[in-house]
């Protein structure tokens, strides 16, 4: 398992983890940043994550596993402990280790002691540049993107696998080793097949930390306890800026250009660049990549200061330190084997050509140098590193912020400009137009509309099916000051009572099954809106509860939830029931309907309308005009007055669907009497006194009677289409012009007054 791994259900993109890498080893893609392990130098960078994305993979585990296994477990401290666990002396670290169950405790500052004749004859025999090995970060970095330098590399181990191969040669092979440090390269370190067998564990002081917590174990409250290794003296000011130089025994002079020492991240990696560049040719070379040296690694104590932890360190050095060094330890000597060769663990990225580039470039709008703005937003340092990046598969096209900015201001623009159209069809839809009708019932209703519609009150319309309550509820929130923020509608009759509420209220992962998530409710989805509750006599009396409690304290609880989410919403109720009978049988709640019925609107039924029949006929017939697509000029008069006199159960929605229905029917493109359903024609033939049951003096006579009604009635309709022409209307008939002359005579049409007249005068006739 690596060393870090990545929670892709936490990463954002936000790129730190790019910015920070000095090697780009992050690769983007899936909508998460992972790592590129073959890229990867364990500088630990990007574990500083905002949304902890990152994270050090836990061996704690392994460490316990191999404290309960028998076998004697030995702890080696970084050179650096001290700067953590300053909280409590030495001693009493070492009493902590040994209360988890470690055999011994030893300070891995005797690990540069033991290197340091190593290195000592290394830089006297050898006549090219060496670059110490003591940092694994930055043999990473070598054998990972510098594979040219790999001769230059100092052929020793680190302090660290220096103490593991000791501590093993004293105590045997079974003896087990787990290093503490604030490096996570460490961890990557001993993944190493040729340095496996050195360190089992390498575990930062946060874990160990955090062992301590776990097992409820405070080293302040300990006796001091001694360790157990050799005293490594001036091995202790490895850790410090400069002090490799000196616990290698290493001389050096201040204008020495032969040995250079850097540390950090920049001047590493500039001295590495200098070096493969050939720019720079010391003979030795002493590089640390973390800041400040090893006080300042990943697993560092972030609440202090680089300059207090070096004190930390020296006063440590300087103090008297409880060392009772084991007899096997006494009489052993180092490691005759330190050396260590390493290899070329570089990948081959493909290399773009120019032309690559330019695409790339060009893709996210930058068609010239002025275009490339060098933000770094990416986590790369240039546009052109970008998009280089992009083509090796390391980065995504989409991590360019200026690029996303503008798309997203062109993209809002063009959201903007389909808002505008869209805002304009609800309008016309959906607007006071809509609320259609010159009876004084209708105008009663506007009124009252007008009225309420600024304000916050809740409102009841009530009214029978298809009487147009939803209408009304858009027309109250269109005048109102929440214009702006949503209408969310709910027919309570559609769904179950369990699904209703969870719609209404939202839930809770886990509230029933199937709820695999948490999910916002109706009333959050309208909160600053409206919300229109149609059929609300149909609602249970738990969720009348739960709507009181709304309306009361303005909160909602999703189901299965205990805590409570205030919403700002505006309830408009309707309803078909009676709900004062409800109160009285019990099926409503009383408090919940005087909490309803604040304001009130009582639409009528269409029977009562019949003044507005004319006009709302008009207006359905251009509605299906336009669904249909098809030319249609008007409706015939018979059929305006047998919809006059039908009773309506279903209420204008019932209008709307015969109306659509007739225009489908129709022929010519007028809605005729003979297109709308059979009721229609009997009551049209009622009213003009062909009565079912009424027995006439003759099948002759009753026969004359309607021929010459229909007679006068196609006469009419020619002369309106041709709009009083006689001519023309005589044409359209089909008839020579002077039969339709005598026809006009028979019936007693007076060609010169207008129309209208005619009709009044045959619907006068007929009653």
């Amino acid at each position: 398992m690596q060393p870090i791994i990545t929670y892709k259900e936490r990463c954002r993109t936000c790129y730190s983890c790019v910015r920070t890498c000095p090697v780009k080893a992050i690769k983007v893609d899936g909508g998460y940043a992972e790592i590129i392990y073959e890229r990867c130098i364990g500088c630990g960078n990007c574990l500083n994550c905002p949304q902890k994305a990152k994270v050090v993979v836990d061996r704690m585990v392994k460490t316990q596993e191999l404290l309960a296994s028998g076998d004697p477990v030995v702890a080696v401290l970084g050179c650096s402990f001290p700067a953590f666990f300053h909280s409590y002396t030495p001693g009493q670290l070492v009493a902590g280790l040994k209360s988890l169950g470690f055999h011994e405790v030893h300070e891995g500052a005797h690990g540069a002691r033991m290197i340091a004749p190593h290195y000592a004859a290394e830089i006297a025999k050898t006549d090219h540049t060496l670059i110490s090995t003591h940092c694994p970060a930055v043999v990473d970095l070598i054998e990972r993107h510098y594979p040219k330098l790999l001769p230059n590399l100092m052929p020793v181990v680190s302090p660290m696998l220096a103490m593991g191969r000791f501590i093993k040669e004293a105590l045997g092979p079974q003896a087990k080793v787990v290093y503490l440090s604030t490096c996570i390269a460490a961890k990557f370190e001993i993944q190493s097949p040729e340095v496996a067998n050195f360190v089992d564990v390498v575990l930062t002081y946060g874990e160990i930390e955090l062992f301590f917590r776990r097992r409820g174990i405070s080293p302040a409250n300990l006796t001091e306890a001694a360790f157990d290794g050799i005293d490594p003296e001036q091995g202790r000011m490895f850790t410090l800026s400069g002090g490799p130089l000196r616990a290698l025994d290493i001389a050096t002079d201040f204008l020495d250009t032969e040995t250079v020492a850097a540390e950090g991240e920049s001047h590493s990696l500039e001295i590495v660049r200098d070096l493969a560049a050939g720019r720079i040719n010391p003979r030795y070379v002493d590089l640390r990549f973390c800041d400040g040296g090893c006080v300042d690694g990943p697993g560092k104590n972030r609440d202090l200061t680089n300059f207090y932890k070096r004190n930390l360190i020296i006063r440590y050095t300087n103090s008297t330190i409880p060392y009772r060094t084991a007899a096997h330890y006494r009489t052993a000597k180092p490691p005759a084997q330190l050396s260590q060769s390493f290899q070329d663990k570089s990948i081959k990225l493909p290399a773009p050509k120019p032309e690559d580039v330019r695409k790339i470039l060009n893709a996210t709008a930058k068609f010239s140098q002025g275009d490339e703005l060098n933000c770094r937003a990416c986590g790369y340092a240039t546009c052109r590193e970008h998009a280089v990046a992009v083509f090796q598969g390391l980065a995504d096209i989409g991590m360019c912020l200026p690029y996303n900015l503008r798309k997203m201001e062109e993209d809002r623009g063009i959201l903007m400009q389909k808002y505008e159209l869209m805002s304009r069809e609800l309008d016309k839809q959906l607007g006071e137009d809509m609320i259609i009708g010159d009876d004084r019932e209708n105008a009663a209703v506007v009124e009252l509309i007008r009225h309420v519609g600024p304000t916050p009150t809740t409102v009841l319309i009530r009214g029978e099916t298809g009487t147009g309550k939803e209408l009304t509820a858009r027309a109250i929130h269109r005048l109102s000051t929440r214009a702006d923020k949503p209408l969310v509608t709910v027919n309570c009759t559609t769904l179950a009572d369990s699904l209703l509420e969870s719609e209404l209220f939202g839930h809770k992962k886990g509230a029933f099954t199937g709820a695999i998530a948490d999910r916002k409710g109706l009333f959050e989805a309208a909160d600053g809106g409206t919300i229109f509750l149609d059929e609300i006599g149909d609602i249970t009396p738990k969720l009348q509860a739960e709507l009181l409690r709304l309306l009361d304290q303005g909160e909602v609880r999703p189901v299965g939830g205990t805590s409570v989410k205030r919403v700002n919403v505006r309830l408009i109720a309707a309803t078909n029931k009676d709900l004062e009978q409800g109160v009285r049988d019990g099926w409503f709640r009383e408090d919940l309907y005087y909490r309803l019925n604040v304001f009130s609107i009582d639409l009528p039924p269409l029977r009562e309308r019949t003044e507005s029949i004319p006009i709302l006929s008009r207006h359905f017939l251009e509605k299906a005009r336009k669904k249909l697509n098809k030319r249609l000029t008007g409706i015939e008069e018979r059929a305006v007055t047998a919809m006059r006199n039908y009773r309506w159960p279903g209420n204008i929605r019932e209008m709307q669907n015969i109306i659509e229905r007739a225009a489908v029917l129709s022929q010519d493109g007028v809605v005729r009497l003979e297109n709308l359903p059979s009721i229609f024609r009997e009551i049209f033939d009622e009213r003009a006194g062909v009565l079912p049951g009424v027995r006439r003096t003759s099948f002759k006579a009753e026969r004359e009677t309607h021929v010459g009604r229909l007679e006068r009635n196609l006469i009419l309709r020619y002369l309106e289409e041709a709009g009083g022409n006689v001519s023309k209307a005589a044409r359209l008939a089909d008839v020579p012009r002077r039969t339709f002359y005598r026809l006009l005579e028979k019936n007693g049409i007076a060609v010169q007054r207008k129309l209208e007249h005619a009709f009044g005068n045959e619907q006068d006739g007929d009653q």
